[in-house]
């Protein structure tokens, strides 16, 4: 197949999974995108309202047809209660970040303008370095991200995707 048109067809999935809480299930699930070579770019679990069960978002590009697949194969395991893609789904997406970046006193007015542009909260702010936090889609987390590079971005960790339907529809 053209390797063109083979990267057009590929697509970043979002999928939501409410598992049992209980050990060995994580790595049965990244086992069943392993099997298909998929890669897992994002990965959040988290325990859901009730204890007896953790919520997953995981993040994957690929093929549709094969992430049906997975979707099929994940349903069927034991400890899945429900696996869904919600990619192109009315879902709210939010991530988080914390980034240190090199702030000295001569950049940092126009440094602190961006994070007030981009709504960041300040945690820490040293002679040289500020430390933030920022919340939002992950576009907007990228283009902060490309806006910094420039001042120097020391370290950073983001939370990977978090989603929920909205109204009443299940996630």
């Amino acid at each position: 197949m053209n390797t063109a048109i083979e990267k057009a067809n590929m697509q970043q999935h979002t999928i939501s999974l409410m598992v049992s809480n209980k050990p060995g299930v994580l790595i049965r699930i990244s086992m069943v995108f392993s099997r298909r070579g998929y890669n897992l770019e994002s990965l959040v679990v988290s325990p859901a309202h009730n204890p007896e069960f953790s919520r997953m978002t995981l993040v994957a590009t690929g093929h549709k047809k094969i992430l049906e697949q997975i979707i099929k194969q994940l349903n069927k395991l034991v400890d899945v209660i429900h696996a869904n893609d919600h990619t192109a789904k009315n879902v709210i997406e939010k991530e988080m970040a914390l980034i240190k970046v090199n702030c000295p006193v001569e950049v940092r007015t126009e440094v602190l303008q961006i994070l007030e542009h981009f709504k960041c909260s300040t945690l820490d702010i040293t002679e040289t370095t500020l430390l933030l936090q920022v919340t939002g889609s992950s576009d907007k987390l990228n283009s902060l991200y490309k806006m910094l590079d420039g001042y120097g971005i020391l370290e950073s960790v983001r939370s990977g995707k978090l989603i929920m339907a909205r109204g009443t529809e299940t996630t």
